[in-house]
């Protein structure tokens, strides 16, 4: 793995840098809390953690809206551990945790470093699609924004991931070239393959080990591989 004359690297967020499924966690168990839902954490995040993958796959699809993705995802879970709620129960428990998921903050592991070494060489972007309202947060409270020149996101350019014009909105954003811009994220069909259609580098973040189905794909399973 070695690309080619790089002067862009665009990051996917969540997932990628941001440790998602750790701050996710801490999110429920402060809102189940607060909300008074006896629950067993670790029994919801089984239902719920590969139900929110499938909807936000329908989401990036154009299938279902923000407001189906935050409510139904939730509703379903509840439903597959036979704990139902409310409506009402249910949209509230969605606003909180959008209001509280940027409270925890943990990155993956050399994040900063890589970070810091990759900024004295590149321009760095994000192109993420999570919403506007989060992901900023996510990017402050993280303390990682002044690494980035510049932030695309799903609500900016109208679309998502892997959409062309995304990636097309990010080249504008950045004033940069796609052969000599660089992307790097955790989900093939998003990241990986929408990027490569429009001539980008890319290298995908293997953090689980996926199958490729004999897709040939530059990966690493570590952030220091980076370096």
């Amino acid at each position: 793995m070695k690309p080619n004359n790089i002067t862009d690297i665009f990051f996917d967020l969540d997932h990628t840098l941001w440790d998602f499924e750790r701050n996710s966690a801490l999110a429920f168990q402060t809102i189940f809390k607060k909300n008074s839902i006896a629950i067993n954490l670790d029994t919801f995040l089984d239902a719920y953690v590969p139900i929110n993958l499938s909807y936000w796959k329908m989401y990036r699809e154009g299938k279902i809206n923000k407001e189906d993705l935050r409510y139904q995802r939730l509703n379903e879970a509840f439903l597959h551990i036979k704990q139902e709620h409310p409506a009402e129960t249910v949209n509230k428990l969605a606003a909180d945790y959008i209001n509280h998921l940027p409270d925890n903050n943990h990155l993956f592991e050399h994040v900063t470093p890589t970070l810091d070494y990759l900024q004295q060489k590149y321009n760095l972007h994000i192109i993420t699609n999570g919403f506007d309202e989060v992901q900023f947060k996510k990017l402050r409270k993280s303390k990682i924004e002044h690494y980035f020149k510049s932030v695309t996101t799903s609500e900016t350019a109208g679309v998502k991931k892997p959409d062309p014009l995304i990636f097309e909105t990010a080249l504008k954003q950045a004033k940069a070239s796609a052969n000599t811009s660089l992307m790097i994220g955790d989900n093939l069909e998003a990241d990986i393959l929408g990027a490569e259609k429009l001539g980008w580098q890319t290298i995908f973040f293997d953090l689980h080990g996926e199958e490729h189905n004999g897709i040939k794909i530059d990966s690493i399973k570590k952030l220091t591989e980076l370096l």
